[in-house]
């Protein structure tokens, strides 16, 4: 359907203004790489004339390029934000008093999981639900747990979780629990299953991750936005992290506050109706989703055969094509996420997002039909992860290139040099000086650009004042510093793993842990020798060179140590109690937020048997798994499950594997046959010594 038949004239200007704008970022972009290319030719000794040199002036092209894009992102962000904002957003279009008019649609809230801490993540939907209900529209909204977990005890305990969340709020009826019996296409194949199932009871559905909160009447405003405006299909909020608790979850929570508002505000003033979809803290409408955003397996081989792993840009990509807009837009607040608590955490994620991102080069350079600014938005992802390789790869042509002017004699007639006059090698350090400081300052700017807009716009005091502001923010680019060599190191890894088509596992994310010297050292040992033996190899070649190599080797070698105490809660919060790294969200109370941290410090009592114990003895707990559980005793498998419950009745679970146990507690008869033959078990058996500590337990209860 074309949608510009369902919106009124003037709808699409915008398309023209995000092409002015796209414009005059490329011109920005290309016109600096290209004098810095320039300088960087005249800066090379045989000034491009030999093969070694044409390889680090093309990967310097690249890398420059795609610097330079987030330096004027960030540029354009300062800019929007100090005319005050840009007036064609679809938040801009539609005043306060008009949404408030607005009537609301019946919408889903989704929250798929996968082996996640069970009552910390429903928690957090617990407060989301309240802050819905506080707006007095709950009525419009229904809620969906949707969980891939595997494990019995893991998927146990989230159906009575769910089944006590449910009652304390009054929802039942409401929060609905599903559990797919086979896990097919990760995240976007839950979805997927959702969609099939109740995909037609509502308009619109608003997809969270485990770690997401989102206030209510950022929700509600969501709902009104897209009510009013019939040709967006995804609309998505900018999340900002909170609850950081480590040195590190810290670092990256001040960072993301702080200077995203910046770079969002720049990349939804570029982007436009063209955005991306992160696959989280957005609302889409669902009959188009469900209509155009299918994804196939692709069809190639190796990593770009198979299930897509990384499903949102390519939904966002393949709303576009129908038609339908795709919008962030930072002016929607409220919005909230988790980072990682742990360098190898988040290092871990990587390595998933990495071969998901670069599967997008197949649906880049294949799919047809796909608006010029999503193939962009692929090549951006792609990017993210490729960038390590390239600066990597230029690392070791400079390597090469200082070898061989140490070890080798000057070569007056280089690789592809023809005549009868020689090419005498030209040194210009002050050059080298220049274009060293303009890449920095690409890098750098965009962070003092952040402070210069908190004070104009007068809200350093959220950050904890100006002096605390500037002191979190060099804090930040020390460790950052620190950082991204061992990213690209990682990174560079993550690559080629990914190119080889090595299989990954997925696992729910580690939310407290600190790093182990053990585990950091086991993780961090290769690039630190890598580190020490290209800063020795440096020393020995020269003086000036090793100085120049610092920057890179030494945060490699003392990379163990900075994930070890970067993952240190103590220093996070030792820097928090002098208001150091401190972001808005903790100074101004949110209910939302007290409501979290409330909900999950309310952890249940711990219980001396596992949820699948629990399951087996528990009369309430066994009739609401039984409930939730399907017939499964047809034909052979009959004889199969009532082995397998002998068997667990006789020796206890553990004689099971892990399959087996799923397979006789998703049977009802087999539950209801456990709970029966436990309760009969003599006292020395396995199922005896569990009814012990449960009444003992009952006791001291």
């Amino acid at each position: 359907m074309d949608k510009s038949k369902t919106q009124g004239p003037g709808k699409h200007r915008w398309r023209l203004v995000a092409n002015m704008r796209r414009a005059v970022l490329m011109l920005f972009v290309f016109g600096q790489t290209g004098v810095a290319s320039y300088y960087l030719l005249w800066v090379l000794p045989y000034h491009g004339g030999t093969a070694l040199e044409i390889g680090m002036l093309a990967l310097f092209a690249i890398l420059y390029a795609w610097i330079a894009v987030g330096f004027w992102t960030a540029v354009f962000g300062f800019v929007v934000r100090l005319i005050g904002g840009d007036r064609h957003s679809i938040l801009k279009r539609h005043p306060d008093a008009e949404l408030q008019q607005t009537p609301m649609a019946k919408t889903a809230v989704l929250l798929p999981i996968y082996h996640e801490p069970v009552h910390w993540t429903l928690s957090g939907l617990k407060a989301v639900y309240r802050d819905i209900e506080r707006t007095g529209q709950i009525e419009h909204f229904e809620f969906y747990i949707l969980s891939d977990s595997r494990d019995p005890d893991v998927w146990l305990e989230e159906q009575v979780t769910w089944n006590r969340v449910a009652k304390e709020l009054g929802g039942e009826g409401r929060i609905f629990y599903r559990r797919r019996p086979v896990n097919l296409n990760y995240k976007s194949g839950n979805v997927a299953d959702f969609l099939r199932r109740w995909g037609k009871r509502c308009k619109y559905m608003v997809v969270l991750d485990a770690d997401s909160l989102m206030t209510g009447s950022t929700i509600v405003r969501m709902v009104q936005l897209m009510q009013r405006e019939p040709g967006v299909g995804i609309l998505q909020t900018n999340p900002n992290i909170i609850n950081g608790q480590s040195l590190f979850a810290r670092i990256q929570q001040f960072a993301n506050r702080f200077y995203s508002t910046l770079f969002a505000t720049g990349l939804a003033a570029i982007q436009m109706g063209d955005a991306a979809f992160w696959g989280h803290n957005a609302i889409l409408r669902i009959e188009p989703f469900m209509k155009h955003c299918g994804l196939r397996k692709l069809p190639g081989i190796g990593i770009f055969g198979g299930p897509i792993m990384s499903h949102d840009f390519v939904e966002a990509a393949y709303m576009g094509r129908a038609g339908y807009e795709v919008w962030l837009e930072p002016g929607l607040s409220g919005s909230y996420e988790e980072s990682p608590p742990t360098l190898a955490d988040e290092l871990a994620r990587d390595s998933r997002w990495a071969k998901g991102n670069l599967q997008h080069l197949w649906v880049m350079l294949r799919e047809p039909g796909l608006r010029f600014a999503h193939r962009m938005a692929f090549l951006n992802g792609i990017m993210a992860y490729v960038a390590s390789p390239l600066w990597l790869g230029f690392l070791i042509l400079t390597t090469i290139a200082a070898a061989n002017m140490t070890l080798s004699p000057i070569e007056y007639f280089p690789d592809g040099h023809q005549g009868l006059f020689p090419l005498w090698p030209e040194w210009r350090p002050e050059w080298a000086l220049g274009l060293a400081l303009s890449t920095l300052a690409l890098l750098f700017f965009p962070k003092f650009l952040a402070v210069i807009d908190a004070v104009i716009h007068r809200y350093t005091k959220d950050f904890g004042g100006l002096i605390r502001l500037f002191c979190s923010v060099m804090l930040e680019i020390i460790i950052s510093v620190l950082l991204a060599p061992v990213r690209m190191w990682a990174h560079s890894r993550y690559v080629v793993s990914a190119l080889l088509n090595v299989s990954l596992q997925w696992a729910g994310q580690n939310r407290t842990e600190e790093t182990s010297w053990k585990e950091a050292l086991i993780t961090q040992l290769p690039g630190m020798v890598l580190g020490a033996g290209w800063s020795a190899f440096a020393w020995s070649l020269d003086t000036m060179f090793f100085l120049w190599s610092l920057p890179v080797a030494l945060p490699l070698i003392l990379a163990a140590p900075t994930a070890v105490y970067l993952s240190r809660n103590s220093l996070g919060q030792a820097l928090k109690k002098r208001r150091l790294l401190l972001i808005p969200e903790e100074n101004t109370a949110m209910a939302l937020l007290e409501d979290a941290v409330t909900y999950r410090a309310q952890e249940p009592a711990d219980s001396t048997l596992t949820p699948l114990e629990q399951a087996v003895l528990r009369l309430d707990h066994n009739r609401l798994h039984q409930a939730l559980a399907w017939d499964h005793r047809r034909g052979s498998r009959k004889a199969e499950l009532e082995l397998c419950v002998a068997r667990c009745l006789e020796l206890g679970p553990d004689a099971l594997t892990r399959s087996e146990m799923s397979q006789i507690v998703r049977d009802r008869e087999s539950l209801k046959a456990l709970h029966e033959g436990a309760w009969r078990s003599v006292p020395s058996s396995f199922w005896g010594r569990s009814i012990a500590r449960l009444s003992a337990r009952a006791k001291d209860a």
